[in-house]
């Protein structure tokens, strides 16, 4: 039997199995109401019966090599993601081989939306949103979806409106938005005037950083909380728009201030936290579980000056006014069709001195294909979830901005 061969009966074997013993939702289905990868492995007699048990490892890792370097692109790289659901001593050879995406540029597990995206180049991907339910979805592709087995859903968010603030809550699961879900990864908080934001994120990703008690912590009951996943709101980002002089006709000016990533990050050698998995720590351990009845603290300002330095801020790309279209523009390379005062691209500022070339890199682009239909291109150093909350804070209505 040829290796080709092998492996074709290899990923047979695999449908067979995997629709016996777990579902694979995060990158592949029959409806954009896609879930994560079900933390679960293949029954043992399942597994037991197959005759890839007793396949020797160095054979079976270099089939599982073999298809993690061919099925590149979804939905056929759902094939990897069934492959780490076979079983324990799998699931560790196929996480050993499939690397970051700083390095493979290929989102495959949920855990991937948490890590930098590739250098030199942009993860394209587009949200939609739902006006009904003030809900918006991440998918990864290059535009909206012609049908409905396109376009590999990646995030959900929810707009909870507030007396002082507003909230969007974001999960990995579209089904399930919401703070008390074990798939809940993070949140956007902004203030009244939707001019401030900061970035929550569920576990902690910069060794120095605080737990944030907030109101929605502290009045959340004990059944509501997932014994899987800590619920904490470690602030990541902070971003803020600053008044326009111009009003509606002009473009908005804001800044975010990346609490976890160090400026040094977009320089040649410059690295990113980076983390590994999805925690899943019990309650009991996880030093939070103390405000769920605590004072309520806010903590909803940016930075100072001080505070800021090393961090890596990032700033809006200066608009050029075109003469003839009577409009600010911006060289989206085809991204962007429609034009809005939502649109915006960010690169690195400088530090200290004069820009290099490494600042006019654009980190993030964000803008409108259609009527509820948006581009999003990020690359290193965020993620796919710091990008996403970046975006998020842009539908936010700017009472002193516009």
């Amino acid at each position: 039997m040829s290796f080709k061969s092998l492996i074709q009966e290899m990923r047979g074997e695999l449908g067979s199995i995997s629709r016996k013993g777990f579902d694979v939702r995060f990158g592949y289905g029959r409806s954009r109401s896609q879930r994560v990868v079900q933390d679960t492995c293949v029954p043992v007699d399942a597994f037991k019966q197959s005759c890839w048990a007793s396949m020797p490892p160095e054979l079976l890792r270099d089939v599982l090599m073999r298809i993690e370097e061919s099925e590149d692109t979804w939905p056929s790289r759902k094939n990897v993601v069934s492959c780490a659901g076979v079983c324990r001593n799998w699931r560790d050879i196929v996480k050993e081989i499939v690397k970051v995406p700083e390095l493979s540029s290929k989102l495959t597990f949920p855990i991937s939306l948490k890590q930098p995206g590739p250098r030199g180049s942009l993860v394209q991907c587009y949200i939609m949103r739902n006006r009904s339910n003030q809900t918006y979805y991440l998918y990864l592709g290059l535009n909206q979806a012609a049908s409905n087995d396109d376009g590999k859903f990646l995030l959900a968010a929810k707009r909870f409106r507030r007396p002082t603030c507003t909230d969007y809550i974001i999960s990995l699961n579209s089904d399930d938005v919401s703070r008390g879900s074990n798939t809940y990864i993070g949140k956007l908080r902004s203030n009244f005037l939707g001019t401030k934001f900061t970035v929550y994120d569920a576990q902690q990703t910069n060794p120095g950083a605080q737990v944030t008690r907030t109101r929605s912590s502290r009045l959340l009951s004990l059944k509501q909380v997932s014994p899987r996943i800590p619920s904490g709101n470690y602030p990541v980002a902070h971003i803020s728009y600053e008044l326009n002089v111009l009003g509606s006709r002009g473009p908005r000016r804001m800044q975010c201030v990346m609490d976890a990533i160090p400026a040094s990050a977009v320089e040649p050698g410059g690295t990113a936290p980076t983390q590994t998995e999805l925690l899943h720590s019990s309650l009991d351990n996880f030093p939070s579980f103390s405000f769920f009845r605590s004072k309520s603290i806010r903590s909803e300002s940016l930075p100072s000056t001080a505070q800021k330095e090393g961090l890596l801020v990032l700033k809006n790309k200066a608009p050029r006014w075109h003469e003839q279209l009577q409009c600010w523009c911006l060289n989206f390379n085809g991204r962007v069709t429609v034009a809005s005062v939502k649109n915006f691209q960010l690169v690195a500022a400088p530090e200290n001195g004069p820009a290099g070339p490494e600042h006019e890199n654009v980190i993030l682009q964000f803008g409108k294909v259609g009527k509820d239909v948006f581009t999003m291109d990020y690359q290193y150093p965020i993620s796919a979830f710091q990008a996403f909350t970046i975006c998020l804070s842009s539908f936010d209505t700017k009472i002193a901005c516009e």
